[in-house]
């Protein structure tokens, strides 16, 4: 996910890469979700909890839930 790598280069990256691109462009995705979408996806992606709206997918497409 383009925002795990731009996030993980950060304490080394001179300048900081901008991070407000992706952000845009998440919340844009979020916005096109239908409203019977998972509840706890939702919920992760309007708080920004991007971290545990990613693993709440990989756990889905795991099958671990």
């Amino acid at each position: 996910m383009a925002l795990e790598a731009a996030a993980a280069k950060m304490p080394a990256a001179t300048p900081k890469p901008d991070l407000l691109p992706i952000f845009s462009r998440l919340d844009e995705l979020a916005r096109q979700l239908p409203a019977g979408s998972e509840p706890d996806l939702l919920h992760y992606l309007h708080r920004k909890s991007y971290q545990k709206a990613c693993a709440l997918l990989r756990q889905r497409q795991r099958g671990t839930i």
